[in-house]
């Protein structure tokens, strides 16, 4: 495995989570980042990326205002700062690295995965 993201649970709505997606085996430093999330019965879904300087990011319109991306290279770590959770956020998150940030907003333009952390919001 070379990207495991961590920091998942089960909260209610209103709370906060970060999650986090640490990178082993390889670097990831220079690589634009990006998390995914995937609802039970439904497709992979973008949710928010961000550059390999951390300069610009990037956010689905669902989570905008609310979740951020961040990113430490020298830690090759990329974090997804959750708040005001809603029931409809429940779903495994995965983080994704890919050497360009290009078509960022679908999951087939990102090469390197990790296993899933699950996040459930109940109402």
């Amino acid at each position: 495995v070379q990207l495991q993201a961590s920091g998942g649970g089960l909260v209610q709505a209103g709370d906060s989570l970060r999650l986090s997606c640490a990178a082993s085996g390889r670097t990831f430093s220079t690589y634009a980042k990006g998390w995914f999330r995937q609802a039970p019965g439904k497709e992979r879904e973008f949710v928010a990326a961000i550059t390999w300087s951390g300069g610009t990011t990037y956010y689905a319109d669902s989570v905008k205002g609310r979740f951020t991306i961040s990113r430490d290279n020298a830690k090759d770590a990329v974090y997804l700062e959750m708040n005001i959770l809603r029931p409809e956020d429940t779903a495994v998150y995965y983080c994704a690295a890919n050497p360009l940030l290009r078509g960022y907003y679908s999951s087939g333009n990102w090469d390197y995965w990790g296993k899933g952390t699950q996040v459930t919001v109940s109402s």
